[in-house]
C-alpha cells in the first residue's frame, strides 16, 4: 500500500512550485525543472486516487438495491486494475537520476580484434545514429578518427534531445561481436569487441575546473590516412593535469574547438564524480544494470545466428538486422524495467 500522507506532500509541493512559477518569483529555471519532474508523478497520483474513489463508490452502491447489480459488475474490473496502478505509482515515486533528462556524450572505441573491432565500432556508431534519428534527437560528431578501411579508431559525439541520457546510459560497457570479418578470406568466425561510454553532459555548476589545471595545445587536424588536412592550427587538445584526461576537437573553428573540448572534459570529470559517489553508495552491492562499468561485457551481437544477447538481464532477440538499424527500444525498455524492479526491491527490503 502506498502511504497517502507522502502522496499528499508531493501534491502540495507541486502546487507550491506551480504557484511560484505563475507568480514569476524565485529561480524560474530551477522551478521549471522541479515542475517537470513532479508533473508526471502528480498525474500518476491523480489516476491512483481516482481509482480508489471509483472502488469506494462502487462498494457503497452495493447497499443500494437498484445499483447493486451494476456495482457487482464494475467492482471486479476496478479491483483488478489496482495492483497495476500501485506498481506504476511506486515506479513514479522512485528517486530520479538527476542526469536523466540531460544530453549525452557518446564515446566509442575499438577493443580487441584489430581492424575488425574498428569496423564493428563503426557499425555501433551507425546504430546509435539511426536510433537518435528515430527519437528525433540531434546527433553531432565531435571527434572522429577513422581507419583506412572505414573503421573507427575513436568516436566522440554529442546527442541532444529529451531524455537522452535516461535511455542511453545502459549502453556503457563492452559490446562483443561474433562474425566472419570482411577482412577474413577464410570464412572463420572471429570475436571482436568495442567499448561504449555514455556520459551525461555536465554544466558549469556541476564541475568547477581550475584554468591552472589545464594545458591547452593547438595543432593541425587531419582525417583518415592523412586526408582532409587542415592548413591552420585549429584543432585543440586539452589536458586536465590532475587526472591526465586528454580531450581533442578538430572542427574548423579554434574557438568552437575549445568550447567543444571543454564540454567533453567537463562531462568526463562529472561522470567520474558520479561513478565515485555511486561506488561509495553501493560498496556492499553492485547493481546488475546501469552500473556504468566500462570493463563489463554487456552485450553480444552474433551475426551468423542473427542473435543479440544482453548478458545483464539475459535478454536474447533474434532480430539482429533490426537492432543494427537502430531498433533498440525493446532492449532499452527491458533494461529500464529491470533497473526499476531492482530499485523497488531494494527500497522494500
Amino acid at each position: 500500500m502506498v502511504p497517502m500522507e507522502k502522496l499528499a506532500q508531493i501534491r502540495e509541493r507541486f502546487e507550491y512550485v506551480e504557484a511560484r512559477m505563475s507568480a514569476g518569483s524565485g529561480d524560474i529555471a530551477a522551478l521549471g525543472r522541479e515542475y517537470a519532474e513532479l508533473k508526471p508523478v502528480v498525474e500518476q497520483i491523480a489516476d491512483y486516487r481516482q481509482l480508489l474513489d471509483d472502488i469506494a463508490e462502487a462498494e457503497a452502491m452495493l447497499d443500494d438495491p437498484e445499483m447493486k447489480a451494476l456495482a457487482e459488475e464494475e467492482l471486479p474490473d476496478l479491483k483488478a486494475r489496482l495492483p497495476e496502478a500501485e506498481q506504476a505509482l511506486r515506479v513514479a515515486l522512485l528517486p530520479k537520476d538527476s542526469a536523466d533528462e540531460r544530453p549525452a556524450i557518446l564515446e566509442i572505441r575499438p577493443g580487441t580484434g584489430g581492424e575488425e573491432a574498428a569496423l564493428f565500432a563503426g557499425d555501433l556508431l551507425r546504430m546509435y545514429q539511426r536510433y537518435a534519428e528515430d527519437k528525433g534527437w540531434r546527433f553531432e560528431i565531435i571527434e572522429l578518427q577513422e581507419t583506412e578501411l572505414g573503421g573507427i579508431k575513436e568516436l566522440v559525439a554529442n546527442i541532444q534531445g529529451q531524455g537522452v541520457f535516461a535511455r542511453l546510459k545502459y549502453e556503457s560497457g563492452v559490446h562483443r561481436v561474433q562474425r566472419v570479418p570482411a577482412t577474413e578470406s577464410g570464412g572463420r568466425i572471429h570475436t571482436s569487441a568495442a567499448t561504449v561510454a555514455v556520459l551525461p553532459e555536465a554544466q558549469d555548476v556541476d564541475i568547477r575546473i581550475d584554468p591552472n589545471d589545464l594545458r591547452i595545445d593547438t595543432m593541425r587536424s587531419s582525417g583518415a590516412g592523412g586526408q582532409h588536412v587542415n592548413t591552420t592550427d585549429s584543432a585543440v587538445r586539452i589536458t586536465h593535469i590532475p587526472t591526465g584526461i586528454v580531450v581533442t576537437s578538430s572542427e574548423k573553428s579554434q574557438h568552437r574547438n575549445r568550447e567543444i573540448a571543454m564540454n567533453v572534459l567537463r562531462a568526463r570529470l562529472y561522470d567520474a564524480e558520479r561513478q565515485r559517489i555511486d561506488s561509495e553508495r553501493a560498496s556492499d552491492r553492485k547493481s546488475q544494470v546501469g552500473s556504468g562499468d566500462r570493463s563489463e561485457r554487456i552485450r553480444t551481437y552474433n551475426f551468423p545466428q542473427g542473435r543479440m544477447t544482453d548478458h545483464r538481464i539475459g535478454l536474447t532477440l533474434y532480430k539482429l538486422d533490426q537492432v543494427m538499424q537502430g531498433d533498440l527500444d525493446e532492449i532499452v525498455d527491458a533494461l529500464i524495467s529491470d533497473d526499476q524492479a531492482a530499485k523497488l526491491a531494494e527500497m522494500e527490503a
